[in-house]
Formats: structure tokens, sequence, C-alpha cells
């Protein structure tokens, strides 16, 4: 099973830029579906970002489409998130998600995770 760290996290502010990296091991990672994950204090975690085992394509979240993206580098093992226009209410710990099989985009449709990078956008 393929065990992911996360890492790029931080505190910035407000229009600042963050790339986050998700390293993966094992081999299988080129065939799973990845994900990005966040949680902020008192809320559920929620869907960010995702894409293919090919790359080919990619989801965002409504409210971060335009200021995020999320690119992989199989060559690497890894996964980014680079984000722009960084707002306080992006605040939150960010997880890196992984499923061979997804069936959607929620938190409970990816097997495998890790352990969370925290990211805080001051005002």
């Amino acid at each position: 099973q393929a065990q992911l760290e996360e890492s790029g996290g931080g505190l910035v502010q407000a229009g600042d830029s963050l790339r986050l990296s998700c390293a993966a091991s094992g081999n299988i990672f080129r065939s799973y579906e990845m994900g990005w994950f966040r949680q902020a204090p008192g809320k559920e975690r929620e869907f960010v970002a995702a894409i293919t085992w090919s790359g080919g394509n990619t989801y965002y979240a409504a409210d971060v489409k335009g200021r995020f993206t999320i690119s992989r580098d199989n060559a690497k093992n890894t996964i980014y998130l680079q984000m722009n226009s960084l707002k306080p209410e992006d605040t939150a710990v960010y997880y890196c998600a992984a499923d061979q099989y997804p069936r959607g985009l929620g938190p409970g449709d990816f097997g495998t995770w890790g352990q969370g990078t925290q990211v805080t956008v001051s005002s």
C-alpha cells in the first residue's frame, strides 16, 4: 500500500502563494488517482482538488478553482498543489490522499492518507 508524506505548508499572508508537495512510496503510485483535501478547525474534511493517474484530468472545488493547480510528476512519485492568491479562509490542515479506484471526490472515496501539513493564511 502506498504511503504519503506532505510538505510545504507554512504561515503566509493573504495574497501570497504556497506549493504543497506529496511524496508517495511504492511503484503503485503511478496507477493511483490522487487528491488534496483540507480540514479547518471545527469543520469537516473537504475536497480541494484531484488528478487522474495519467494527469489528463483534474478536478477542483468551486472555491479554489482558478487559484489552485494540482499536478503530478509520476517519475518522482510526487503530486503538487500550487496555491495562489491565498485567503484567510484557506487556513486548514491539507491532506494528500490516494486511491486506485475512487468512486467519487469525497474523503470517504480515498483509502490512503498522509499525515497532513498546516497552511495558515493571515489577513
